[in-house]
């Protein structure tokens, strides 16, 4: 392919690229080193949002709550994940049917499968958790107000929306195992768990690294999911980093986007901190391979 011809087919794409990530980031860049309302131009105050975001109670408390969910989730989804997938893995006739049912809970549209799911745990709609827990003596269970059992709430809802995800990128990676490394495997003597420890997951260590980028890019920027699962995120410290940006910025008439950009800047930056790890070890493991 000539150079203008690839030109010609990558501009459109690099024209909404710039148009709906480049210039987007440019402008809240600018608006988080400015006091900006609706209507109004900003005036540059320095690094004052910054101050204000990282002196605010609050916002350490929905840094705290992301964080904590984020790091319990990916665990979780990773080892559900594998496990599940290698189960899977071992089906032959009925596996398209088996992926079909568990691709539901993440084709649905997070808000509607978040308020699907917080009906098993609501008593207005069956509390079917809760009739379960009495019926095995078990006390009724504030999931709504209280902050563990709401968090515990959030994160079951998070790995159910999840989990088909990271599964299925996980199957695609054991499917790529050479079957002459497990048999060597087994030859000298490993089990079914020596074979996966030291065999199959060293095997797929880049596709289990890409599984944990999604996960934690998307767990940090949870949002919608908190409106039917924690109604009272803030009072009760179950608060997001976005849906704190979205108070501030947005709602109950405070209008602050400058401060609202500060912390979507800061967000970027914890984003990075946390995939600093992973991307590394993706990038030994590509250049190892050249």
């Amino acid at each position: 392919m000539k150079a203008r011809e690839f030109w010609l087919l990558f501009a459109p794409s690099l024209v909404v690229m710039c148009a709906l990530l480049v210039l987007p980031l440019i402008r809240t860049v600018q608006w988080s080193f400015e006091q900006v309302r609706y209507g109004t131009p900003g005036t540059f105050v320095g690094l004052q949002n910054f101050t204000d975001a990282l002196t605010d109670p609050r916002f350490h408390k929905a840094v705290l709550f992301t964080v904590t969910v984020t790091v319990i989730t990916t665990v979780i989804l990773l080892v559900a994940g594998y496990i599940i997938a290698t189960g899977i893995n071992r089906i032959t006739t009925s596996r398209p049917l088996v992926l079909g049912i568990m691709l539901v809970s993440y084709v649905l549209p997070n808000l509607v499968g978040a308020v699907a799911f917080s009906w098993l745990f609501d008593d207005n709609f069956g509390g079917v958790v809760n009739r379960l827990i009495g019926f095995f003596g078990g006390s009724q269970v504030l999931w709504f107000t209280d902050q563990v059992p709401n968090g515990i709430l959030v994160i079951a809802n998070t790995v159910w929306h999840m989990l088909p995800f990271a599964m299925l990128i996980i199957l695609a990676g054991l499917q790529g195992v050479p079957a002459e490394l497990k048999e060597a495997a087994k030859i000298d003597g490993a089990n079914g768990f020596q074979t996966h420890l030291n065999v199959i997951i060293p095997t797929i260590k880049g596709v289990l690294g890409f599984v944990t980028l999604i996960t934690i890019m998307d767990v940090l920027r949870m949002f919608d999911n908190l409106i039917p699962l924690s109604p009272q995120a803030q009072s009760i410290g179950n608060e997001s980093i976005m849906l704190y940006v979205y108070s501030v910025a947005f709602a109950d008439g405070a209008e602050k986007l400058g401060l609202g950009s500060a912390i979507n800047v800061l967000t970027i930056l914890l984003i990075l901190v946390m995939l600093i790890p992973f991307i590394r070890d993706i990038f030994k493991e590509a250049k190892a391979e050249r």
